[in-house]
C-alpha cells in the first residue's frame, strides 16, 4: 500500500499542527487500501458506512425517491473523505448507495479504529474535526443552493467547484443532483455557454 498519499492528505489538511512521522505512520496503518472498478460500489443501502480517504477516481452517492427513482445527492472527486456520516457515527443502515464512476483507489477504516486515532493523536483529532467540518458546510450549501439559487446558478457553480462532474457523470445524473430534468440541464448548458 502507498501510504503516502494518504499521509500528504492529512498534512495539508493540518497544516496548523504539529504532527511527526511516527504518528502518520500509526494513523496509515488503521486505514486499509481497497481498489474498485467502475460501476462497484463502496456502500450500498442497508450496509454500515466506513470512513473513506479516495486517493484516486470518482464517486456517486445516489438514493430512490418514494416513486423507486434514482436521486444523485452528491459527487466526490479524489483527495476527499468519503463516509455517511449519520450511518458511519451512529452505527445504522445507510439510505444511500456510492458508486465508482471510474476505476477507484480508497483507503477505509472502521469506527472503532477511527475512535482510537481520535483519542491517541491530537493531530488527527484536528484533521477529523476540519473534515466533518467541511462536510457539513458543503452539505449546508447544497441544501441552500435547492432553495435561493436558480438552476443556472447551481450549474455554474458546480462547473466552478467540481468540473471533473462532467468528465465522469452521466447528464441523467448531474441533472438529479442539480434537481432538474435533463431537458432542463440542456437548456441551462446552452444559455450558460452564450454567456
Amino acid at each position: 500500500m502507498d501510504e503516502s498519499v494518504l499521509i500528504n492528505f492529512i498534512k495539508t489538511n493540518v497544516p496548523n499542527v504539529p504532527i511527526d512521522e511516527q504518528s502518520l505512520l500509526l494513523i496509515a496503518k488503521q486505514f486499509e487500501e481497497k481498489n474498485l472498478h467502475k460501476d462497484e460500489y463502496l456502500l450500498k443501502e442497508g450496509k454500515i458506512s466506513g470512513y473513506y480517504f479516495l486517493a484516486k477516481g470518482f464517486l456517486r452517492v445516489f438514493t430512490f425517491d418514494t416513486d423507486g427513482n434514482e436521486v444523485t445527492t452528491y459527487f466526490y472527486s479524489q483527495n476527499r473523505i468519503v463516509f455517511d456520516a449519520a450511518s458511519f457515527f451512529l452505527k445504522r443502515p445507510s439510505s444511500e448507495y456510492i458508486q465508482a464512476m471510474t476505476d477507484c483507489t480508497v483507503y477505509s477504516t472502521n469506527f472503532e479504529k477511527l475512535n482510537k486515532l481520535f483519542h491517541s493523536v491530537a493531530a488527527f483529532r484536528e484533521f477529523g474535526r476540519q473534515m466533518i467540518v467541511n462536510e457539513f458546510v458543503a452539505y449546508k450549501q447544497r441544501t441552500l443552493a435547492m432553495i435561493n439559487q436558480s438552476a443556472e446558478e447551481r450549474y455554474l457553480k458546480l462547473i466552478e467547484t467540481n468540473n471533473d462532474v462532467f468528465q465522469y457523470a452521466h447528464l441523467s445524473h448531474i441533472a438529479s443532483y442539480l434537481g432538474i430534468s435533463e431537458r432542463t440541464l440542456n437548456r441551462v448548458r446552452q444559455n450558460a455557454t452564450k454567456k
